[in-house]
């Protein structure tokens, strides 16, 4: 038997999937989009970008908008019971 994976991306086959249509790299105004302190913005992971990823178990989510970290931005969600800091490109956000 072979070892099972443990890497970051396992288990994403689907959920990390682009459509036919969307398939290769996202518009680069993806990028210069900006989000103000205390503004909501949900997690979608863009799978052609690897830099600034968010974990998978965040996809679909929505968050606060902290404060900025170099590129990225920090976002409070909610995972459970426990409210999580995570580090996000802003390519993988979109404002709710």
């Amino acid at each position: 038997m072979v070892k099972a994976s443990k890497g970051y991306r396992r288990r994403t086959r689907y959920v990390m999937q682009k459509r036919a249509r969307d398939k290769g790299l996202s518009p680069i105004t993806k990028e210069f989009q900006t989000f103000d302190v205390g503004e909501k913005a949900s997690v979608t992971v863009d799978p052609s970008i690897h830099k600034g990823q968010p974990h998978i178990r965040f996809q679909g989510k929505t968050g606060t908008v902290k404060g900025m970290q170099g590129r990225a931005y920090l976002l409070d969600i909610k995972d459970g019971d426990m409210m999580k800091e995570i580090i996000v490109r802003p390519q993988h956000l979109r404002k709710s």
